[in-house]
């Protein structure tokens, strides 16, 4: 938006996941994902992989967290937004959860039902990066308070749906 950024290419794709196609279950992916059908889980893209994108289209729609260095949203998200690197909120964005970013680009339209947080990791509490041996979200520790968690006061727990592991997928390039 401003010029001198290092985005990745938001051109190349290793995944896509069409519209009228519906995924209950998390996924984790390693490069690209293009999403204009509707998920119902937790997306991940392997914090290891700085170039790793996910991109929700116009049409696209995500109920449960989404954790990816790099993400541009066009679509609605109900969860939580994690972007380690940078995020892109298009103007038919529309977020009911909380965004936690690096960097933020948020074009006039964009919607964010939510706080905005800016966190150099954005990383919920708790996770460290995925590998194929641990696809399953953290569990929220019943011991401890949100402030406890998080000294400012905000929750970073996860709001997504508790599902059974054998609905994971993986998109590895």
């Amino acid at each position: 938006m401003f010029g001198g950024s290092k985005k990745p290419s938001s051109n190349h794709f290793d995944t896509l996941i069409a519209k009228g196609t519906e995924i209950n279950g998390n996924i984790v992916a390693s490069g690209g994902l293009h999403i204009d059908g509707k998920i119902v889980g937790r997306i991940t893209a392997q914090p290891e992989n700085k170039n790793a994108v996910v991109r929700l289209s116009e049409v696209g729609e995500v109920e449960g967290d989404i954790i990816a260095p790099h993400v541009i949203i066009n679509g609605k998200v109900h969860g939580d937004v994690y972007s380690s690197e940078h995020i892109e909120l298009a103007a038919k964005a529309s977020i009911t959860g909380n965004v936690y970013y690096n960097l933020i680009e948020m074009a006039m339209g964009a919607e964010v039902n939510g706080s905005l947080v800016h966190d150099k990791e954005a990383l919920p509490a708790g996770v460290t990066p995925l590998t194929k041996a641990t696809q399953e979200p953290p569990k929220a520790s019943a011991n401890k308070t949100n402030d406890q968690e998080n000294p400012k006061g905000k929750s970073k727990a996860s709001r997504t749906p508790e599902l059974p592991p054998e609905a994971s997928i993986s998109a590895n390039s």
